[in-house]
């Protein structure tokens, strides 16, 4: 079991597959793009299905997301979701994507065992997209989306950052437009991972301008608060419902205190918390060879480390020293 000093339990893997991502997004990094990690620094396929093997037989892991970067571009993907389908107990398996590749994966990705994705669309402009990522890549996105529905990726979430100035007032058409299509619409406040550290609490469209937003076109009902759980997103049924849309208010409401999740790194890394500044190297003990009791009590030790809290809402907050894209969001 992966506890925490505060008696919250892991039981929920992100697992980052690479650091390297095909759009630009402004929230993320720079137009350039970043120094990506070198191959050997790289878990290898064997190495990511051993850790994950160790993670739900032994730690009690349920569910593994896989993350990037952009983790269709890792090309071991459809075989790591098939291998990792076979353990025993079989976790749940989600993707969290950008969508470019989804119409060419989808299908193979849920023959593999893949059980859903959340994809990352932030407008229904295909200027503002391009302004926003930095690629003219729109259309990439829509395709993949009704590919990932038409393969049974369901239910197929959508995953929404609203920019000042950009597509703040995207809100209500994105909703609209989820609904229609049957996806399930989350905004997530933006959060301080931008590898050039331009992010600024000031100015930032939180989780009440997105509500107050939303309520000018559309009902929105509170879901039962036992529904939530330990989910970042709180949900509100869409005019009576069965549609809702969710708000993960990392910044304004932050739900540090009923998190679930630990995270391994492309290159073998384990963060107890996006906004972490300190990390345990696991790739090191794989490479030597230590038996899995050993990865497996070296990974208890950094989770009984966890903080309380992110504090994103204090003055003296610090960013990470790692961008989204080398963590896995």
């Amino acid at each position: 079991m992966l506890i925490d000093a505060y008696g919250r339990v892991a039981t929920d893997l992100r697992v980052s597959l690479t650091d390297r991502c095909n759009l630009r997004c402004t929230y993320c990094m720079p137009e350039e793009g970043l120094q990506w990690l070198a191959k050997p620094d790289l878990l290898t396929d064997d190495e990511i299905v051993r850790l994950i093997d160790i993670a739900v037989r032994t730690l009690g892991i349920e569910e593994v997301r896989f993350t990037g970067g952009e983790p269709l571009l890792r090309p071991g993907l459809v075989g790591i979701v098939e291998r990792v389908a076979a353990l025993a107990p079989r976790p749940q398996m989600s993707l969290t994507t950008n969508g470019i590749g989804l119409k060419r994966t989808a299908t193979a990705l849920k023959a593999a065992g893949l059980d859903r994705v959340n994809v990352s669309l932030d407008t229904l402009r295909p200027e503002v997209f391009k302004t926003l990522t930095r690629r003219d890549r729109h259309k990439d996105v829509i395709e993949g989306l009704e590919a990932a529905h038409a393969a049974g990726l369901t239910p197929v979430k959508i995953n929404s950052v609203l920019m000042p100035g950009l597509n703040d007032d995207e809100a209500p058409d994105l909703l609209a437009w989820a609904v229609e299509h049957g996806y399930e619409l989350r905004f997530i406040e933006q959060m301080p991972l931008d590898a050039q550290h331009g992010w600024k609490r000031d100015g930032m469209v939180t989780a009440g301008d997105i509500l107050a937003s939303l309520r000018t076109r559309f009902d929105l009902t509170p879901e039962d608060a036992g529904a939530r759980g330990s989910a970042p997103a709180e949900r509100w049924l869409v005019d009576g419902g069965p549609h809702r849309v969710g708000v993960i208010a990392s910044v304004t409401r932050p739900f540090c205190a009923a998190c679930d999740r630990t995270r391994l790194t492309a290159d073998g890394q384990i963060r107890t918390c996006l906004f972490a500044t300190e990390e345990t190297d696991l790739r090191a003990a794989l490479r030597s060879d230590a038996p899995d009791e050993e990865i497996a009590r070296i990974w208890k030790l950094a989770m009984w480390g966890k903080k309380a809290g992110a504090g994103l809402d204090d003055p003296s907050f610090v960013q990470p020293d790692r961008p989204m894209s080398a963590i896995g969001g």
